[in-house]
This record gives C-alpha cells, sequence and structure tokens, in this order.
C-alpha cells in the first residue's frame, strides 16, 4: 500500500477559473462559509414557515427540552435522573450534559431580551442549524483532500442535499443525532490527509472521544477508525509514526478529560454500555496509551514486527473488556424485557434492521441502504483497479462497518450514507471529465446524471414512494397514523390535566414526553430503554383486566389515566388483549374507579382521574 500522493494537482481540479468570486470558490473557508448560509437561509425559510412547533417531531427532542429546563431549573451537572420519569425515584438518564450546555446557554441568553418560550424557540432554532457549519467544513475538507476544489464543491453539493432532506439538522432537531454526523465527517476527514500531519490525527483523537462522550451509537464507528489509524501505523511505520502519536495522545487525554468532567463521582467505577462510563472509558484510554507507547518505540521494527506489537496492543484491548465491560461486547439492549421488545422495540422505526423494514416499509429501504451499497461498490472496483488504493481502502472499511450496523438498526444508515458521499465525490469527478471531453456522448451524460442522483438517498426514497404510490394507497395511509400520534401529544390535548393537582399520568409511552414538556405531572411510560419499569407497568395497566388493572394503577401510584385510542400501541393492546382495560375503554366499558374527565368535542384523548375503592 502505497502512501496516498496529494491529487490537488490533478488536470480536473485547475477547470475552475481564479480571480474573483470564483477565485474565492477555490478557496476552503469562503467556499464553505458561502454554502452554509444559502443552506441555512433556505432551511430557516421553508422549514419554518408553517411551523406549528419549536421543537422537532421526535420525542427526543422534546426530552431533550425537559432535560434542559431541569438543568437552568438548577439541578446539578452530574445530576442525570428525570425525577418525573418512571416509578418512584425516577429513571437515571443516559445523555450527556455535553448536548445540554450549549442549548441551555443559548436560552439563558435569549431570556435576557425575551420572555421564556421565545427563548427557547430561538435556541432550539439556531443550534441545530449552527451544526451544519461544522459538518459541512468537515465534508468539504474530506472532499478538498481526495478529490480538489472539484471535490471540495461536489461533497459540499451532496452534504447540502443530505442535510436539506434530512431532518437531522433542520430548526426544533435538539437530539444528538446531528452533532454525532458532524463528529464521524471530521473523523473521516482527518484520516484522509494526505500529509498525515499530527495534527489532523490529533482533531481525529479528540473528535473520537466527543464522539464516545455524546453517545454510544457511534462506537462502532470509533472503533474502526482506531484500527484504521493502527493498521496504518503497522503498515507505514516512522512515515506515520507522527499522526499515530497524536491520535493515540489526544484519544487518551480527550476521553479522561470527558470521562470526569460528564460522568458523576459516584458512578466511576459503574459500567453501562449506553454511555461514557468505565467500560468505554477505560478501552479508549488503554487502546490510546498502547497505540502511543508502540509508535514512539515499535515505528523502527520492520513490518511484520510492528503487526505483532499491534497484534499484542489488540489483545490487550479485547483483553480489557473482556476483564472490564464484558457486557459491552454484546447488543447494548439484550437485557431489555422481552414483552418490552415485542410491544415497543420492534416498532421503534430506527431500531428496525433490514429484514423488520423489508416487511413493514419495503419502498424505504432505498433510502437507508441503496448510497451506502453503492458507494461500497465503488470504492471495491477503485480498489481492483489500484485506483488511489489507501484513500478507497480507508473509506471502503469505515463505509461497510457503518453499512453493517445499519442492517441491524436501521439508524447507522445516516453514517454510512454520509461517507458513501466522499467516494462517489471522485466518481462524479472522473465521469464529468470523460463528459466534459466528449461533450456530444449521451450515455455518459446520462451516468453522470444517474450517478449524482444516487448519491442522493433522498432520491432513492422518493423513487420508492412513487412506486408504493403506483401499487396502493398504503402511503396515504401510513401518513395519517403519525397525525393521530401527534393529536394524542398535542398541548391542545393536554390541556385538561392542567386542572388538576400534580400527579403520576399513566399514559401510552408516545405521550410521556409531551407530558413532561407541557405539564408538571410524572409519567409512568416514555420511550427509553432504562425505564424498563414505568414503561412495563403501563403495559400490563392496558392489558389487564379492569379489575387486575386496578391493583397496577394503586401500586404505582397513578392518578391520571390517559387513553388515546388512536394511539398506536394502545390499539395493539387492545387487539392483544380484548378483556383488558384498553380494550374495555375502547369499547365504552368503564370500570367504576375511573372518572372520565371534561374534554372538548373530537377530543383524541380521553382522561381519567383514578379514584381507588374504599374497603
Amino acid at each position: 500500500m502505497n502512501a496516498v500522493q496529494p491529487i490537488t494537482n490533478a488536470s480536473y481540479v485547475t477547470d475552475i477559473p481564479s480571480g474573483g468570486v470564483r477565485g474565492l470558490l477555490t478557496r476552503l473557508w469562503p467556499t464553505v462559509i458561502a454554502y452554509c448560509v444559502i443552506l441555512a437561509a433556505v432551511i430557516a425559510v421553508t422549514r419554518l414557515h408553517g411551523a406549528t412547533d419549536y421543537v422537532g417531531p421526535d420525542n427526543d427532542d422534546g426530552m431533550r427540552l425537559v432535560e434542559v429546563r431541569d438543568f437552568l431549573a438548577g439541578q446539578g451537572w452530574f445530576d442525570l435522573m428525570q425525577y418525573r420519569l418512571g416509578l418512584n425515584g425516577g429513571t437515571l438518564m443516559h445523555w450527556s450534559r455535553l448536548i445540554d450546555l450549549p442549548i441551555a446557554s443559548l436560552i439563558w441568553f435569549f431570556g435576557l431580551l425575551v420572555p421564556r418560550e421565545t427563548a427557547e424557540a430561538l435556541a432550539l432554532g439556531i443550534w441545530p442549524v449552527s451544526l451544519i457549519l461544522p459538518a459541512m467544513l468537515a465534508m468539504a475538507v474530506a472532499g478538498r483532500r481526495i478529490g480538489g476544489v472539484a471535490g471540495m464543491h461536489i461533497s459540499l453539493g451532496l452534504t447540502a442535499l443530505a442535510i436539506y432532506t434530512g431532518n437531522r439538522f433542520a430548526p426544533g432537531a435538539i437530539d444528538h443525532h446531528n452533532a454525532q454526523l458532524a463528529l464521524v465527517a471530521t473523523m473521516t476527514a482527518m484520516l484522509l490527509d494526505p500529509k498525515r500531519r499530527g495534527w489532523s490525527y490529533a482533531v481525529a483523537g479528540v473528535a473520537a472521544a466527543i464522539a464516545i462522550a455524546i453517545g454510544a451509537e457511534t462506537t462502532p464507528f470509533v472503533a474502526a477508525v482506531c484500527l484504521t489509524v493502527a493498521v496504518l501505523w503497522a503498515w507505514e511505520g516512522k512515515d506515520f509514526a507522527v499522526a499515530a502519536q497524536s491520535f493515540g495522545l489526544a484519544l487518551a487525554i480527550a476521553i479522561s478529560i470527558l470521562f470526569f468532567a460528564t460522568v458523576p463521582p459516584r458512578l466511576y467505577s459503574t459500567v453501562t454500555c449506553d454511555n461514557l462510563s468505565l467500560g468505554y472509558y477505560s478501552l479508549a484510554a488503554i487502546g490510546g496509551g498502547l497505540l502511543l507507547f508502540c509508535a514512539v518505540f515499535a515505528s523502527g521494527l520492520s513490518r511484520p514486527l510492528r503487526f505483532a506489537a499491534l497484534a499484542v496492543v489488540g489483545a490487550g484491548v479485547l483483553g480489557s473488556a473482556v476483564v472490564i465491560a464484558p457486557q459491552c461486547l454484546s447488543d447494548p439492549l439484550a437485557g431489555l424485557d422481552p414483552m418490552l421488545i415485542e410491544l415497543w422495540l420492534r416498532n421503534v422505526s430506527e431500531a428496525k434492521s433490514i429484514f423488520a423494514l423489508a416487511r413493514s416499509e419495503p419502498f424505504d429501504i432505498g433510502a437507508f441502504y441503496a448510497a451506502g451499497l453503492f458507494g461500497i461498490a465503488v470504492c471495491i472496483f477503485r480498489i481492483l483497479q489500484r485506483d488511489r488504493m489507501q484513500v478507497h481502502l480507508i473509506l471502503l472499511f469505515l463505509l461497510s462497518i457503518s453499512w453493517t450496523i445499519a442492517l441491524v438498526q436501521v439508524r447507522g444508515s445516516t453514517f454510512s450514507n454520509l461517507i458513501s458521499i466522499l467516494p462517489l465525490a471522485l466518481l462524479i469527478i472522473d465521469i464529468r471529465r470523460i463528459s466534459n471531453s466528449d461533450s456530444e456522448n449521451i450515455a455518459v451524460a446520462l451516468v453522470y446524471v444517474v450517478t449524482v442522483l444516487a448519491g442522493v438517498p433522498a432520491a432513492w426514497g422518493l423513487g420508492g414512494g412513487l412506486i408504493s404510490l403506483q401499487r396502493d394507497n398504503e402511503a396515504q395511509t401510513k401518513a395519517s397514523e403519525p397525525a393521530k400520534e401527534k393529536v394524542c401529544a398535542s398541548r391542545e390535548a393536554l390541556a385538561p390535566l392542567a386542572g388538576l393537582p400534580v400527579g403520576l399520568v399513566s399514559a401510552p409511552s408516545e405521550m410521556g414526553v409531551a407530558i413532561l414538556r407541557f405539564t408538571q405531572n410524572r409519567v409512568l411510560a416514555a420511550p427509553y430503554h432504562r425505564n424498563q419499569g414505568g414503561m412495563l407497568t403501563e403495559l400490563h395497566i392496558g392489558m389487564a383486566e379492569p379489575q387486575e388493572a386496578e391493583a397496577f394503577l394503586k401500586g404505582a401510584g397513578v392518578t391520571t389515566l390517559a387513553f388515546c385510542p388512536g394511539d398506536p400501541q394502545t390499539r395493539q393492546l387492545a387487539k392483544l388483549k380484548p378483556d383488558g382495560l384498553y380494550a374495555q375503554l375502547g369499547k365504552g366499558n368503564i370500570p367504576p374507579y375511573l372518572e372520565p374527565l371534561p374534554k372538548a368535542a373530537g377530543a383524541a384523548v380521553q382522561f381519567f382521574r383514578y379514584r381507588p375503592a374504599t374497603n
């Protein structure tokens, strides 16, 4: 494997004239800023027009706002409990304060100038849109490093399309997935530095540590980045020593700082697999430290001995994992109750496997998997042609890991779709050069257009949607279901709770976050795996016969029950248990211990005050 040669002097790069505006667009920062300003303006105009809520549609967006509010109200930096969620005592959340802090700071600042709700709306609009800059910058750097100025523009264009057609960077999207995408792009860009500069790999190490601290979803990708750096060092030796040293040192230091800065001291010795804890901290610190040691003392050895040293490092990291965090070597959700897996997790769209997606939403598969698969195919073809092998080997490995993860949980497709932009950018450059040399060749022009569209996941999604519409009317039915769920959890639907004393509400998990956001009540259930007790209790309440259901209501201390016939999980429970409480309420059979509360005509949800039977 030969060292990557800088390709910014390739002939196709010089086709963009210098001087004036065009000259500025050959430079990194002016180009990135121009793209970001235009993209942010388009998103703001199109997404805010007609918007009815300043919080994103995902439950995680609302839950993040609830946590930020608690933080601003005085809940401690290390206190990650959500005291209003679940059974008595609350639920320990696995999210990081690293995302809470900038959002809370924005709300606090705007709160000095405008009313609180307006301050929240401004903060929630600015934060996700501001993350467009680091994501676009990283993709521009990556594109420029592998394809020169043309690669930079194509990467920016495809990334802008991906951001606009997705919802991760839209106003109100304050979950951590947008930050994770920016970090994934940053790590990828830094690994593609043709000059092997130490600062690039130091940035990659810091980005890897931040990604782990923000959320466990990127852990497989971070592991792939670490392995890529280690293998490059073992192959190249002294030429890669500074890069490997910088990465290992930066990763070890950054993960140590973040561990002690964000993990509560009482949890230092606790191992959890869904967030930064002793498990991921120790593995990252040990791996980074051992790589640093090898890069300092073993870079002068022969290639076989370097690989032997790398094998020892790998054995050390694996041994540490077996001793410190064996549970993290398997599925983090393996301990989830079977009832929750069947009645909740299998219905979570982003947690579905490709096989589950093929059964429920077959025409959406292209949007999630086609671009990544196309990128993998392009990388393999380039490698077989011995064309810029190291660039394509790196991209192939990172793409394959992300795409494989997406096969298990569709949420991983956001990473593979993003990375696929880079090999497709190089392909588009080559096809464009051929097309320019033979401008009358319609076939080449068609291939060029098809290649561009193939790199846009939304194009695959649009194609699948059109096919679905041609076959049947299923798409319209599916489109109406989310609307019913939102009606159940709207501010208007929850208005009856405002006239009641604060208490514990038993409601479907999809309503839980909205109740936390719009009221001061506690809720049994919200769609978070750490709240197994509360979610299971709510399921048992809905499925148990009315007399048995009262025991669950009384035992949990429920004061109010919410019944939303349009909620998908409620319908599922009523169908599964025809004699259960939800099924009986759907038939109009109200047990004596439930007192219906007044509701507006046509309201989607009925609230009941629980009145324990007197003995």
